[in-house]
């Protein structure tokens, strides 16, 4: 294997953040990906690690971590130190600073923002320090391959080149046949960001164990106090959608095991999974099947990892009610299967749409539109 330094011509040396030739960079790093999802794929664990120290070593994958936390949407959102990374001199030298051995994360700056969907209720962010955040990004570089090589076929959040429109898409393709399944199980997990077992990450997670560790453990500040974290992974973390997606997969090889083993019991049984993050819905040939077979079997799954459902807002229901999930109402009417927004989220965006108004009452109208516009 060669020395992580023969990147170094990518990355010239002296301050000169914008002489990097970031074409190269891309091509050394993506090269080291393919070749640890090779070995992913292949199970050799000894190999995939020796991959991931080379990558996290390398000039070209600490260049483009710090590239990624400070031209991001969240490059002017400040940790608990308060620094950002504003100039092309602040950037090079935070490719100095990192370290793949990892430094001593510190806590999280804790905010809250409005949930999805909602105008009152509100969930919690963790807002790691710039460098803690290039730090993830650095690591996860070596951990999105063992990911995406091993995750469920039919996950659909935050993974490279798929969206919710792929999920509502499979949605349509289990749905819409007349021999299709008639019921539904809609799964709510119950804080699932906050209550992953550190225990089950720190022994499953593809990764240095120490530093994952110090991201999990790092605590966060709310009103000048600090609090430990003793299960979840924080939201706002560049690594934990990554985190808890591997934490999910499983489930779906899991339901096909158990129900179907073969392709005659799939197509009695019809149970599926769809997932995106931590919503998912599954579909079955009968209520009871849903409710004394698959659902038992989902919170024995989630339970290994510190989990459960949420049994008021986890439902069965038959698809001529109908059901909302990523925004969308899937209902059949006389056969037909019909998918449209749903009411809530028609309402949701028709009250953004009227609150923007309200708020550039005094605007001209050519701010107003481009407010309004996307």
């Amino acid at each position: 294997m060669r020395s992580a330094n023969t990147d170094a011509a990518a990355v010239p040396g002296g301050n000169a953040w914008d002489q990097i030739d970031w074409p190269i960079v891309h091509r050394l790093v993506r090269g080291l990906q393919i070749r640890i999802a090779t070995a992913t794929r292949d199970q050799d664990w000894r190999r995939v690690k020796a991959l991931q120290r080379f990558l996290v070593n390398s000039y070209s994958a600490k260049a483009l971590a710090v590239k990624r936390v400070s031209e991001n949407d969240g490059k002017r959102t400040p940790g608990v130190d308060g620094e950002i990374w504003a100039t092309p001199e602040a950037k090079w030298q935070a490719i100095q600073r990192l370290d793949s051995r990892g430094l001593r994360p510190q806590p999280l700056r804790r905010v809250y923002i409005p949930k999805r969907g909602s105008t009152t209720k509100k969930r919690p962010l963790g807002i790691p320090v710039m460098i803690d955040r290039a730090q993830q990004a650095l690591h996860l570089q070596g951990l999105e391959p063992v990911a995406e090589t091993r995750a469920d076929p039919h996950s659909y959040g935050f993974r490279r080149n798929r969206g919710t429109q792929d999920a509502i898409e499979r949605v349509f393709d289990l749905l819409a046949k007349k021999t299709s399944a008639s019921w539904i199980l809609e799964g709510d997990i119950k804080g699932c960001f906050d209550n992953f077992g550190h225990g089950w990450l720190e022994s499953h997670i593809l990764m240095e164990k120490k530093i994952l560790s110090g991201w999990l453990k790092a605590g966060y500040v709310e009103s000048g106090k600090l609090f430990p974290t003793e299960a979840g992974t924080p939201q706002g973390g560049i690594a934990s959608p990554t985190i808890a997606n591997i934490a999910l997969d499983g489930l779906e090889a899991l339901l096909t095991e158990r129900f179907g083993s073969t392709a005659r019991s799939l197509n009695r049984s019809r149970v599926r999974l769809v997932r995106y993050a931590d919503d998912f819905i599954i579909t079955g040939a009968s209520e009871e099947l849903l409710e004394h077979e698959v659902k038992p079997s989902v919170e024995a799954f989630l339970a290994a990892r510190g989990l459960e459902l949420s049994q008021e807002k986890t439902t069965i229901t038959h698809i001529s009610e109908g059901f909302d999930f990523l925004g969308q109402n899937v209902r059949k009417y006389g056969g037909k299967l019909l998918i449209k927004p749903s009411a809530k989220n028609v309402k949701a965006f028709l009250d953004k749409v009227r609150e923007t108004i309200r708020v550039n009452r005094s605007a001209k109208l050519e701010t107003l539109i481009n407010l309004l516009n996307p």
